[in-house]
C-alpha cells in the first residue's frame, strides 16, 4: 500500500452498446423489459431502454482490479446509488478514487462514481478493498 496515496484518481470511459447490454442480461439472467424491449420501456418514466446499473458496477469492478489499486486487489464491500439512468448509446466515465487508507489493516476506501457523457453524476459509490501487499 506504499504506492497508495489519498487523491489518487483513475479513469475510463465505456460506451454503453446495446449488445452489452443483451449479454448482460444473459450472464446475469435480468432480462427485465426495461432493459430490451423497446416498446415497453417507452411507456415508463424513462421513455426508453436504460442499461442494467449492476452493468456499471462490473466496470467499476474491473478499473479497480485492474488499475486502481490494481491486480491482486480483494474487494470487501461496495455500495452504489443510481442517480440517473443510462441509455444505450451514452458514454460513461468510471472514476475510481483513493478517499481513505487504513493502513494497519491494509485496507483502502475508494469513491466509486460514474458520469455520463455530459458530465452528470449516474452513479455515487464508495468501495472498501484490501490492496495487494
Amino acid at each position: 500500500m506504499k504506492e497508495l496515496h489519498v487523491g489518487q484518481k483513475v479513469w475510463k470511459e465505456f460506451m454503453v452498446m446495446e449488445e452489452t447490454g443483451r449479454q448482460y442480461a444473459e450472464i446475469s439472467q435480468d432480462k427485465n423489459p426495461l432493459h430490451l424491449d423497446e416498446g415497453y420501456a417507452g411507456n415508463t418514466r424513462f421513455g426508453r431502454r436504460i442499461a442494467h446499473g449492476m452493468l456499471f458496477g462490473g466496470y467499476i469492478s474491473g478499473v479497480i482490479g485492474m488499475e486502481l489499486p490494481g491486480e491482486g486487489t480483494i474487494y470487501m464491500k461496495q455500495e452504489l446509488t443510481f442517480l440517473r439512468p443510462v441509455y444505450y448509446g451514452d458514454r460513461v466515465r468510471v472514476e475510481i478514487m483513493v478517499t481513505e487508507l487504513q493502513q494497519e489493516k491494509n485496507r483502502a476506501v475508494l469513491s466509486t462514481n460514474c458520469y455520463n457523457q455530459k458530465g452528470e453524476q449516474v452513479i455515487d459509490g464508495t468501495a472498501l478493498v484490501k490492496p495487494r501487499t
